[in-house]
């Protein structure tokens, strides 16, 4: 060990860190440092991507499950809070469409894409 090496080591040492724990400070910090400009990179590339085309649920098909058919009439319900759903997914089938239905209407012998599916039936009514 050189001379300055050594009186640097001893100055260091009086400090109380060691040359080994300032090399590791030195590390830690660096690696932190380009977590945090790799985390920044990244979200300027996904939200240069997302808006690049913006998505709304009223335009946007590629969030429909693919229900075509047509909804049944609100009118041919007697009772009011049927015919009020059966209206609102007239109004908003690209909404229910987009939406997975929980109900498992999906299998046998159903087969529905979305929640839209259920009201192309009677399946909504209970």
């Amino acid at each position: 060990m050189s001379r300055k090496e050594n009186i640097k080591s001893k100055q260091l040492k009086s400090e109380g860190k060691s040359p080994k724990k300032k090399n590791l400070i030195v590390i830690i910090l660096v690696l932190l440092i380009a977590a945090l400009v790799a985390v920044g990179v990244g979200l300027k590339l996904s939200s240069k991507k997302s808006s690049d085309k913006p998505v709304s649920a009223d335009d946007d098909s590629s969030l429909r499950r693919g229900e075509t058919r047509p909804t049944l009439s609100p009118a041919q319900f007697s009772h009011p809070k049927i015919a009020e759903a059966y209206q609102i997914a007239k109004d908003i089938p690209h909404i229910l469409d987009a939406l997975y239905c929980y109900c498992f209407c999906d299998r046998k012998p159903l087969y529905h894409k979305s929640v839209l599916s259920c009201f192309v039936d009677m399946h909504a009514t209970g």
